[in-house]
């Protein structure tokens, strides 16, 4: 198994993006969600890197990824994943991403097709007027946790992040995902500048575009986003697959582990 780390350069030539490469075989860039860092995939990198070459970075703003800009868009952010391609010297690869990394790698099969072999969308949504919208206890969380410190917002989301089966029998689980989380600093304002990224997110009009595999995940009791959206992607993109995990909610791969061996699998058969 190879590992590597560095910076790369993002389109705007100020900011410099840190990503880590671990695994051999056909590579796949993993695009995380809000305000997390590349670090939060602990769980699934060493899945995927059993067979596949798997590459992790932080998002401008957040981890170890600094970035002077603060107004964020999900093409921005998906020309910033090319950009780490570009460091790699990698032409394609699989991406995965989940939750706002699934609108980002939406943006990137859409801007840079030639650069995507396959595609994961987990637990995400297309945008738009006709995606459908969490509740208002979320959309009020949602509103609090940028001014709330680490570990109270940490905590805070559990509710949210997290199906009543999983905050009942695997408390441990949700314990080691807020130990890691921890480890990565907070940026309030990166946090902000993604949400603002995600409101604005609209990909709905487009998908019928989308020429690549494309596999769709998603917890059935998501709360953060409605599982509507995922049966609103798989009917709009062509050549699509969908798995909707029954007792799940927005954070599967702590709840539904063998999910990521499911990805690994559907990545390997696009290879």
């Amino acid at each position: 198994m190879s590992d590597a780390a560095g910076l790369a350069r993002a389109p705007d030539g100020r900011t410099r993006l840190y990503w880590e490469s671990t695994g051999d075989g056909p590579p796949v860039l993993l695009v995380m969600g809000l305000g997390l860092s590349g670090g939060a995939w602990w769980r699934t990198v060493p899945v995927l890197s059993r067979r596949l070459r798997v590459i992790t970075f932080d998002a401008r703003g957040v981890g170890r990824s600094e970035s002077p800009r603060q107004n964020y868009t999900t093409e921005a952010m998906a020309d910033d994943a090319v950009a780490v391609l570009d460091a790699l010297d990698l032409e394609e690869a699989h991406v995965y991403g989940i939750s706002l990394g699934g609108m980002v790698a939406q943006q990137l099969v859409l801007r840079h097709p030639r650069r995507v072999r396959s595609v994961v969308l987990g637990a995400t949504s297309p945008g738009g007027p006709r995606a459908a919208r969490p509740d208002r206890d979320v959309l009020a969380f949602f509103s609090r946790r940028a001014g709330m410190e680490m570990e109270e917002g940490a905590w805070a989301s559990v509710p949210y992040n997290y199906s009543e089966r999983c905050r009942t029998e695997h408390v441990d689980r949700i314990a080691e995902d807020i130990e890691y989380r921890l480890t990565n600093p907070f940026n309030e304002q990166a946090y902000r500048a993604q949400l603002y990224a995600a409101v604005m997110h609209n990909c709905y009009g487009r998908l019928g575009r989308i020429e690549v595999p494309t596999f769709v995940v998603h917890g059935q009791n998501d709360r953060m986003i409605p599982v509507e959206n995922a049966y609103m992607l798989a009917e709009r993109i062509p050549n699509c697959r969908l798995e909707v995990l029954e007792e799940s909610g927005h954070l599967y791969p702590t709840e539904e582990p063998a999910a990521d061996k499911a990805i690994g699998e559907f990545f390997r058969s696009c290879s």
